[in-house]
């Protein structure tokens, strides 16, 4: 074993590095394929909220919206700047209630329709106070 030399890393591991810091880590001296196509991480305030001013996060209490997949504690994200369109699911206030439903729209009337076959539609010609707070965006479960 005369004449062979043994080397080291050079770096002894004295400071901390992640991910961002290096984007390689290979032994065989070639980049992986994955590399070409790292991204950074994903950022959820840029895929779930797009007006920031106007988004507000609520909590769901209820099982009104459970066909719809909207289940009791579940987080919605409410855009007050997006138009009111027939078939979106909307926090409306009901005579001073804040309620979660979708809304309905036909030439004659509009509805506010739960997702759960026990309750019932709310036809808004009976309430002279309707108000729509925001249209819910997106909706964070935990598991």
């Amino acid at each position: 074993m005369d004449g062979e030399e043994f080397y080291g890393a050079a770096y002894k591991g004295s400071k901390q590095y992640n991910q961002h810091q290096i984007k390689t880590a290979n032994a065989t001296g070639f980049g992986a394929a994955a590399d070409d196509y790292m991204e950074r991480g994903i950022d959820l305030n840029e895929q779930l909220i797009r007006n920031k001013p106007a988004t507000f996060f609520f909590r769901m209490k209820g099982d009104a919206m459970k066909d719809a997949g909207i289940f009791d504690n579940d987080i919605l994200i409410v855009d007050r700047s997006l138009k009111l369109v027939s078939g979106k699911i909307i926090v409306a206030v009901l005579n001073g209630e804040l309620t979660v439903r979708r809304y309905h729209k036909n030439f004659s009337s509009a509805f506010l329709i739960p997702e759960n076959e026990r309750y019932k539609a709310i036809n808004l010609g009976e309430f002279s106070d309707f108000m729509l707070w925001g249209v819910v965006a997106a909706v964070i479960r935990t598991l």
